[in-house]
């Protein structure tokens, strides 16, 4: 077998196994309503929830995934989000779709589909910097961020952000950061490279 024919082999597995294809295909769904509307549907994020809930407790992915397997992932995924939400940097959405992602992999790889969706934002926030031209107001509204939160802490002991003090340069769809992030993890792990 060729290596062309093995890498679209590798990918046929990650589609059209249950548990990653429906994954993939709600993610798609979720970037595309992001892109479109900056808001992702609960009935995808909660469809996806409650699928990835009953099918990984029936089909577990393996012999060591007891029942917490999939809700420990969904924990994670809403943990790592929820204080983005709290400062209000991110949409409730975007939360509840990593909450998802967490309730399809599971809590060790979903540390890794986050890691590939802060490198994916991450990304994403220098290619709309340049394209729009405000990098320089991003870095100065980061540097603001920090020094405000450094001396909240500071003075009161509690961390402050406020992000209304600071002039906005637009908005980015965290959806497609997530969706991109999460499918790079897929592919990757799949090709075992993580």
């Amino acid at each position: 077998m060729d290596e062309t024919a093995f890498f679209f082999e590798l990918l046929g597995m990650l589609v059209t196994d249950p548990r990653t294809g429906v994954l993939l295909a709600l993610l798609a769904a979720a970037g595309v309503c992001d892109y479109r509307t900056f808001r992702i549907p609960n009935l995808i994020t909660g469809g996806g929830i409650l699928f990835a809930l009953v099918y990984n407790t029936v089909v577990p992915p393996d012999w060591r995934a007891g029942w917490t397997w999939a809700p420990a992932g969904m924990l994670l995924g809403f943990g790592a989000m929820l204080p983005m939400y709290a400062i209000g940097t991110m949409g409730a959405g975007d939360v509840k779709l990593m909450a998802m992602v967490g309730a399809f992999l599971g809590f060790d790889a979903t540390l890794y589909a986050l890691l590939f969706c802060v490198i994916t934002a991450g990304i994403a926030a220098l290619v709309f910097g340049l394209r729009k031209r405000v990098m320089g107001r991003m870095l100065a509204n980061t540097g603001d961020a920090m020094r405000g939160m450094l001396w909240s802490a500071v003075a009161s002991g509690t961390p402050r952000l406020q992000p209304e003090a600071m002039q906005s340069v637009g908005k980015l769809a965290y959806g497609i950061s997530i969706a991109l992030g999460t499918t790079s993890y897929l592919v990757a792990q799949q090709f075992n490279l993580v």
